[in-house]
């Protein structure tokens, strides 16, 4: 019977390759693959996040943040709306012109009444109808959604139906009110009645929004609260001053800071209402220019952007500076309250019949 032998190759035996099992680089190559996959997970722990938020940067960096740099820049000088390259350097001479004109203060004292006017109101009634929709009631999301309505609305769209509203002689409201024997209202020319008018567009506008803030808040308030309140016998009005009202505090204080600044920056209202040239300048005598029109006539009528930037600066510094002022009055109110506080109460003094018990023991 034939058998069979094997015969070495010629060239002798051959080494294993160098990525099978056992090979010479197996273990090198093993240790490539996982310094690999520690900078991967190293870069997705490390660097994903601010690749997650760097379009929120980029963007407030693009728009907001480089505006303000350039804004800034442009009001220390004398430019033209139209040659925007030549530039006078005037360092704080616009602030001292813009602090010494009458306008200003005017545009300032407008913005201020027509902001109380506007946003006092407009809380109160948001918190009211906050209040009622936290009710179960039967169609609250309809409530809920026509609140929301005039927040959606066009501020053009707004302002124009309410101009009609508020016309001299066809004008709904001084039909309403010749019902009642008042004569015709001319709502645009006269100071307040043309801040009354403007202030019920804002109100209109952004009352909804705010009912539905206090709305998510009062809602956010355990319901263990007002059980407790309701087994100490407190009636429903007590439950909104002592439960609902420090609970959404937070929110009332962002509403107002929100209110603020929409009443600084207020334009829309005014602009429209005036309708036509007499809009830029809020009204013949300016009765109701604020300081957003006062920068758009200096920028877009006068053409001098080196005065509308410094009439957007000195906006944004009164709101810092009505902010720390508001901040300061909160510490001082909080140090007052800590101070009224009764301290605790200190432990009594130990009885003669003690006394003379221990040193008789002793």
């Amino acid at each position: 019977m034939a058998t069979s032998t094997s015969v070495p190759p010629a060239d002798g035996p051959q080494d294993a390759p160098a990525d099978a099992p056992g090979g010479p680089g197996s273990g090198g190559s093993k240790d490539t693959r996982q310094r690999r996959r520690n900078l991967f997970h190293r870069l997705d722990v490390g660097a994903a996040p601010y690749t997650f938020i760097a379009p929120f940067f980029v963007i407030f960096a693009a728009f907001s943040f480089y505006p303000l740099l350039y804004t800034s820049w442009i009001s220390l000088h004398d430019v033209e709306l139209a040659t925007m390259d030549v530039m006078v350097w005037q360092g704080l001479q616009n602030y001292t012109e813009l602090l010494q004109d009458e306008r200003f203060w005017n545009a300032v004292a407008n913005t201020a009444t027509i902001g109380v006017i506007s946003a006092v109101p407009q809380l109160l009634m948001a918190l009211g109808l906050a209040h009622l929709l936290n009710y179960r009631m039967r169609g609250s999301a309809f409530f809920r959604v026509a609140a929301l309505t005039p927040y959606a609305t066009s501020v053009g769209a707004a302002a124009l139906v309410f101009t009609m509203l508020f016309e001299r002689d066809f004008g709904m409201i001084n039909w309403f009110l010749s019902l009642f024997g008042f004569d015709n209202v001319d709502w645009e020319s006269q100071k307040w009645p043309a801040q009354f008018a403007i202030s019920s567009i804002v109100i209109w506008r952004w009352t909804g929004y705010n009912a539905l803030l206090y709305l998510a808040a009062m809602q956010a308030i355990p319901k263990d609260r007002y059980e407790a309140a309701a087994i100490d016998g407190a009636t429903r009005w007590q439950q909104f001053r002592t439960v609902t009202i420090p609970g959404i505090r937070p929110t009332i204080v962002f509403t107002i800071v929100l209110s603020t600044i929409g009443s600084t920056q207020l334009f829309g209202e005014p602009l429209i209402f005036g309708q036509g040239p007499n809009g830029i300048t809020g009204g013949v005598n300016n009765q109701y220019q604020t300081l957003g029109l006062l920068l758009y006539e200096e920028g877009w009528k006068n053409y001098q952007m080196g005065r509308a930037a410094t009439v957007a600066w000195t906006m944004f510094l009164l709101l810092i500076l009505v902010f720390v002022a508001q901040r300061l009055i909160k510490r001082l109110m909080a140090s007052r309250q800590a101070a009224a506080r009764p301290g605790p109460a200190a432990p009594p003094p130990a009885s003669p019949s003690s006394s003379s018990l221990s040193s008789s023991s002793s």
